[in-house]
C-alpha cells in the first residue's frame, strides 16, 4: 500500500448525493470530498447550504474513529481536510441497514406506532439501494434472491449493525442526545470481509435532544423547521466537547 503521505488525488469516480468518491494513485484507496449539498425525500428535495460538507465530514471522521477504538473496522482511514478524508476501497453491498431504538419516521406511519415509543430491543431493517425504486423495503429472503447478500453476510451485518448501535447510543447519550434510529452501509474487502462504509453523521442518524426533544438532524431540513447546519454544528460541538472528559 502506497504511504499515505504519498496519496494524491486523481479521476472522479461517483458523485453521490451527499458526497464525491475519487480514485487515487492507489487503487486499494478513494478520496473522498463532502458536498455542502443536502437532498431529502430520496434526492427529490436539494439545496446547497454552506458548511454541511466540513461539519460531515469532521462528525464522521469522529465517530468513526471512535467506533475503531471499539473494535469495529470500517473503511475510514484519515480525515486529510475540512472536508476530504481517505477510505480503503470497498465493494458496496447494495443494501441499507436501518437500525431503530425508538419509533420514528416510516415505521411511525407504516405501524401507525407513537413517536419515540422506546423497543424492548433494536429493531433491524433492510432497504434495498435503488434509486429508481426508491430503495424499497426488503426482508432477508427477498436479499438472498436478488443476490444483494449470503445469508452469511446479512448475519455479518446484523452483528455489526447491533454493536454499533451500541457504542454509538452510548456516545450520544454522553452528549444529552437520543440516538432514534440510524442507517448504515456495509461493504466487501478484497479479502471479502464485512466493514462499515459510507458515513456517520446528522445525514443518516436521526437525533433528538434528551431534554427538549427537538431534532437534532436532517428531519429539520426535511420538515423545514429551521437552518440545518447550525443543528449539525451543535451536534459536532457536542461530540468534541465530550471528547475531551
Amino acid at each position: 500500500m502506497t504511504e499515505l503521505t504519498e496519496i494524491k488525488k486523481q479521476d472522479l469516480l461517483y458523485q453521490g448525493k451527499a458526497k464525491e468518491m475519487y480514485t487515487t494513485n492507489d487503487p486499494d484507496i478513494l478520496w473522498v470530498h463532502y458536498m455542502d449539498q443536502v437532498t431529502a425525500l430520496n434526492g427529490k428535495k436539494k439545496v446547497q447550504m454552506k458548511d454541511k460538507g466540513k461539519t460531515n465530514c469532521a462528525i464522521s471522521a469522529r465517530l468513526f474513529t471512535e467506533l475503531r477504538e471499539q473494535g469495529i473496522v470500517s473503511h475510514f482511514i484519515e480525515q486529510l481536510s475540512p472536508t476530504d478524508q481517505l477510505v480503503q476501497k470497498v465493494q458496496i453491498i447494495p443494501l441499507e441497514t436501518v437500525v431503530r431504538n425508538y419509533a420514528s419516521g416510516s415505521f411511525v406511519k407504516r405501524y401507525q406506532t407513537e413517536y419515540l415509543q422506546k423497543f424492548d430491543q433494536p429493531v433491524i431493517e433492510f432497504f434495498y439501494k435503488s434509486d429508481e425504486l426508491d430503495d424499497p423495503f426488503l426482508n432477508d429472503d427477498d436479499a438472498l434472491a436478488l443476490g444483494a447478500a449470503t445469508r452469511e453476510q446479512m448475519a455479518q451485518i446484523r452483528q455489526l449493525a447491533l454493536k454499533a448501535n451500541q457504542h454509538l447510543r452510548q456516545i450520544f447519550a454522553k452528549m444529552n442526545v437520543l440516538l432514534v434510529d440510524f442507517k448504515l452501509e456495509f461493504g466487501l474487502t478484497a479479502a471479502g470481509d464485512v466493514i462499515l462504509a459510507d458515513e456517520l453523521s446528522p445525514d443518516n442518524c436521526r437525533l433528538v435532544d434528551l431534554d427538549t426533544k427537538q431534532s437534532l438532524d436532517k428531519d429539520v431540513f426535511r420538515k423545514g423547521l429551521g437552518e440545518m447546519v447550525p443543528v449539525y454544528e451543535e451536534i459536532l460541538q457536542r461530540l468534541l466537547k465530550e471528547g475531551e472528559r
